[in-house]
């Protein structure tokens, strides 16, 4: 009996130091089914996820839907991968969700499907809650206000309308500014004590003339003021991912221009509802408000 806990707690031992010297992480990402994974594996709401499906049969083509959203998948070079880049909205409700998920190994007249469908748990996140005091416009907007409110929406409604249909970005974001990301994002705002909203982006502390870069490659689908975010710059990042820059003093693109990571968008101010200058980084997939910070997390280099 002696002898055989000995080994046992050599064997746990030995385990704990090939984790500790290989470096494998204490949270990997999550087989939740043979062929399928999720990576962050603990699925939140306004998480970034990456969706990996690896298959035994040579793929076609894959789709897939998950929380009422189209997934465009594209494969790695040798097609034994498919990956998704997708996400939880941040006010999407905790429970189970079904991740559909349909592989086609050959033509469209010929093709047979795989079915790789999963039921994904969706956790709560945690966030906080604060009160802000800003202009009265920005809680009462007055007639005129609300004309530049009207044309502010018709703007972003028609930059997202024509989004393209393939992979823009490559590998992992950056920051768009030298500051690290605060712990903003989802937090439950009261505005001069009457309008409670919810943050969908996250603040970067940057004084103003701060250089604010693109956090991938992608094309500038919208570039002007708007009334509640001030100076904008949207980017199309492919599949219907799309970044936000906000409260920009100056702007240095033009729609439809095509932005590597790293160029120059604008540099940071205070301009639209703020308190004092900062940037507000916000990343939206197909309608989802998604944690910038997560995805600034998220490892992307070797997917292709």
């Amino acid at each position: 009996m002696l002898g055989r806990m000995r080994t046992r707690t050599l064997q746990l031992l030995l385990i704990f130091l090939v984790t500790l010297v290989l470096g494998i992480p204490a949270l990997p990402a999550r087989a939740l089914a043979p062929g399928v994974t999720l990576t962050p594996a603990n699925v939140e709401s306004g998480s970034p996820e990456l969706i990996r499906v690896q298959s035994p049969y040579v793929l076609a083509r894959i789709e897939g839907e998950w929380l009422g959203r189209k997934l465009q998948f594209f494969p790695n070079r040798d097609h034994s991968s498919w990956y998704a880049l997708a996400g939880v909205d941040v006010e999407a409700p905790a429970g189970s969700s079904k991740l559909t998920i349909t592989g086609y190994d050959g033509s469209e007249e010929k093709s047979q499907s795989r079915d790789f469908s999963i039921t994904v748990p969706i956790h709560p996140a945690h966030y906080r809650t604060s009160s802000i005091t800003v202009e009265p416009k920005f809680v009462e907007p007055g007639p005129e206000d609300q004309k530049e409110i009207d044309a502010a929406t018709k703007a972003k409604q028609a930059a997202y309308a024509n989004l393209a249909d393939k992979q823009l970005w490559s590998g992992n974001f950056l920051a768009p500014v030298k500051a690290a990301p605060t712990d903003s994002f989802g937090t439950r705002r009261t505005f001069n004590g009457k309008l409670a909203s919810i943050h969908k982006g996250t603040d970067f502390r940057a004084a103003t003339g701060t250089p604010v870069h693109a956090g991938n490659s992608g094309t500038v689908i919208l570039a002007q003021h708007l009334y509640y975010e001030g100076n904008c710059v949207m980017i199309d990042h492919g599949l219907g991912l799309i970044s936000i820059s906000m409260h920009l003093s100056r702007i240095d693109v033009k729609p439809g221009q095509r932005v590597t990571k790293g160029q120059l968008l604008g540099l940071s101010g205070a301009t639209g509802r703020v308190t004092g200058p900062h940037l507000h980084w916000a990343i939206r997939w197909q309608g989802a408000m998604l944690d910038p910070a997560k995805l600034l997390r998220l490892d992307l280099t070797n997917i292709h």
